[in-house]
């Protein structure tokens, strides 16, 4: 019987327990099994690095919610993205990469993978016939963050993967800011999803972790293998919050995109604010592709404020209900300065995003709450 999103974010990988009966899958705090025999395991688990139970029941439901063949829990969206290029790249291979992407991307390229051999370019990604320009002969990987961070560009998917596949390169899609519930970047052509699941997936900012969900088993497989030979595995009580957060995934993300149109509208009209950031709104130039494959706009909003630099750190300092802080997709709504913040490690690289920049992550807080919040912010 087919399933929607929702009764598949509460079910996957959770049946109820077969001793207990328990309706949540309970956390295995544990390092080591023990074996019926040299090599005889229960359940094909030995040493929690390789294999644990809850960390395997969050991978079945990551899969399944992004209607991949396997999922990969890690300790962090950049180990995440750190095991998947390991595992597909070799030295000297290159990889396109967006040129408004998340600066703790950009850093894991620039400062660390260039030391092992990786060549990138950075390109504008919503413009495929750019991509197809900076293809190499030695292009393994087209990565892709849609809509990005911070500056929210929308790439079509399927139009990537097409051109990424052409050239013999995997489409590597961080699904982090649309999540499963709104974007199903494998059914467009991608062949691995990333997650930063700190983000929406967990959703309540009391997490770190990452993800990983392939297109095919082969791919699956060898991701598997670098995931226990790196071993940046997600530990059993995170992996348990992680699980626990996907169950509200659908119903959070709604609340989350009504609260952002709100913002938006109130922005937009606001005599103080040069410029909204945000999917939705009919003048951005990726609206049309993204109401073509995403199910809503989310809950992140950027703006560029009147004033410069100093007016938009101001802006964020004043705020009462959205928190000054890093991170993203929890429940409380957060206001930052990427700048300054998230985005510090991209300074003086053409990656640099704009002084007068601002970032949200819109909660679930009331959006008359959050509309006053910004208006007095203002003031």
């Amino acid at each position: 019987m087919t399933q929607e999103f929702e009764t598949i974010a509460l079910h996957a990988g959770q049946d109820p327990d077969p001793q207990t009966g328990a309706v949540v899958p309970p956390i295995h705090q544990v390092s080591t099994f023990k074996q019926d025999g040299v090599g005889g395991l229960r359940g094909g688990y030995e040493y929690s690095r390789s294999a644990n139970p809850t960390r395997s029941a969050l991978e079945e439901c990551l899969a399944a919610i992004e209607g991949g063949t396997r999922g990969l829990a890690f300790a962090s969206g950049l180990a995440a993205e750190d095991t998947l290029l390991r595992a597909v790249c070799k030295p000297g291979d290159h990889v396109v990469i967006p040129n408004d992407a998340y600066g703790g991307t950009y850093r894991l390229f620039a400062q660390v993978l260039t030391r092992w051999g990786l060549e990138y370019t950075p390109v504008a990604l919503s413009d495929s016939d750019a991509v197809r320009a900076a293809l190499r002969p030695n292009t393994t990987v087209v990565w892709v963050e849609t809509p990005t961070n911070p500056l929210l560009s929308i790439a079509d998917i399927a139009a990537l993967a097409s051109v990424a596949h052409e050239a013999g390169a995997l489409l590597v899609v961080d699904n982090t800011f649309a999540s499963p519930y709104l974007q199903q970047p494998l059914s467009l052509g991608a062949d691995v999803v990333v997650h930063s699941t700190t983000k929406y997936l967990g959703g309540h900012s009391d997490v770190v972790g990452g993800a990983l969900v392939a297109s095919n088993s082969e791919l699956g497989d060898q991701l598997a293998y670098y995931q226990n030979a790196m071993g940046a595995v997600s530990g059993p009580f995170d992996a348990w919050l992680v699980l626990r957060g996907i169950k509200t995934l659908a119903v959070r993300m709604d609340r989350h995109g009504e609260n952002a149109a709100a913002v938006v509208d109130m922005l937009a009209s606001h005599p103080r604010v040069r410029r909204v950031l945000y999917p939705g709104l009919p003048e951005h130039p990726g609206h049309d592709i993204a109401a073509k494959q995403m199910r809503g706009f989310g809950g992140m909003v950027s703006f560029q404020v009147e004033g410069g630099e100093d007016a938009a750190v101001a802006l964020v300092n004043r705020t009462e209900i959205f928190t000054l802080a890093e991170s993203l997709g929890g429940v409380e709504s957060l206001i930052e300065h990427p700048g300054r913040m998230t985005h510090a490690s991209v300074a003086g690289s053409p990656l640099e995003v704009p002084g007068d920049l601002i970032r949200l992550s819109v909660g679930l807080e009331h959006s008359h709450d959050l509309v006053a919040d910004l208006q007095q912010a203002f003031r």
